[in-house]
C-alpha cells in the first residue's frame, strides 16, 4: 500500500497531532513537514486531507471553538447567563493550548458545522428580543475581547516580567501614583477579576442597549 494512502492518517487525526504538536513548539515551530514526522509520514500525504498550511490551521482553530461548547442557551438559561458560560469556556479552550489565541485570530475560514452552530446560537438570542445585527454584535465583541485578553495572557507568559518597583521607576509619583495604586489594590491586570470585569461591563451594556431598543 502506498503512503500516501496509508489508513489512520485522517483529517482529524491530523488535527488532533496538530493541537499537540502546538503544545509543543508553538504556532511559529508548527510546520506541515513536523507535523508528517508526528505521524510518521512524508509531507506529501497529509496534502490528501489539506490544499495548504492554512487549511491546517484553520481546522485547528475550528476544533479549539468547537471544544468551548457552542450552541443556544440551555432550556431555562437566560442570555445573560448563557452568554458569561460561552465566554469562560471559550477563554479556557484558547488557553488550553499554546498560542491558542493566535491561532484562532488568524483563521480564515471556519467548518460549515460551526457556521451553523453560531447561526442557531444568533437564532437563540434574536428569539429572545434581540434583533438579528444586535446578536451578531453582541456575540462578535465578546470573542474580539476574549481572543484579545487571552493574546495578553498568553504573550506575557514568554516576555519579561514586569514588577512593580520598575514601574514605579517609570512614574513621576513613583509607588505613589495611580497605576502602582491600581495594580495593588485591584491584582493582576490580566487575571481573573480583570476578565471577570471586562465580561460584566459587555453584559451590562448589552442589556442597557436590549432595554433601549425594546422601549423604542
Amino acid at each position: 500500500m502506498s503512503e500516501n494512502k496509508r489508513p489512520g492518517i485522517t483529517r482529524k487525526a491530523m488535527i488532533e497531532t496538530a493541537l499537540r504538536l502546538l503544545d509543543e513548539v508553538g504556532l511559529d515551530g508548527l510546520t506541515v513537514r513536523r507535523l508528517a514526522t508526528e505521524l510518521g509520514v512524508r509531507s506529501p500525504a497529509l496534502y490528501w486531507h489539506i490544499r495548504t498550511k492554512q487549511e491546517l490551521l484553520n481546522g485547528m482553530a475550528d476544533a479549539v471553538i468547537v471544544a468551548a461548547g457552542m450552541g443556544p442557551p440551555l432550556p431555562g438559561e437566560g442570555w445573560q447567563d448563557w452568554l458569561l458560560r460561552r465566554a469562560r469556556c471559550y477563554r479556557s479552550s484558547l488557553l488550553a493550548h499554546r498560542d491558542g489565541a493566535r491561532l484562532v485570530a488568524n483563521a480564515s475560514a471556519l467548518s460549515p458545522a460551526t457556521v451553523k452552530l453560531f447561526d442557531e446560537e444568533l437564532a437563540a438570542l434574536v428569539s429572545r428580543g434581540f434583533t438579528p445585527v444586535l446578536a451578531l454584535r453582541t456575540i462578535a465583541t465578546c470573542t474580539r475581547y476574549i481572543n484579545g485578553f487571552v493574546l495578553q495572557e498568553q504573550m506575557e507568559r514568554h516576555g519579561e516580567p514586569v514588577t512593580l518597583p520598575g514601574l514605579a521607576a517609570m512614574l513621576e509619583q513613583g509607588m505613589r501614583a495611580p497605576l502602582i495604586t491600581a495594580i495593588i489594590d485591584g491584582g493582576d491586570p490580566l487575571g481573573e477579576e480583570a476578565f471577570e470585569h471586562g465580561l460584566r461591563l459587555l453584559v451590562d451594556g448589552t442589556a442597557a442597549v436590549l432595554a433601549s431598543h425594546r422601549a423604542g
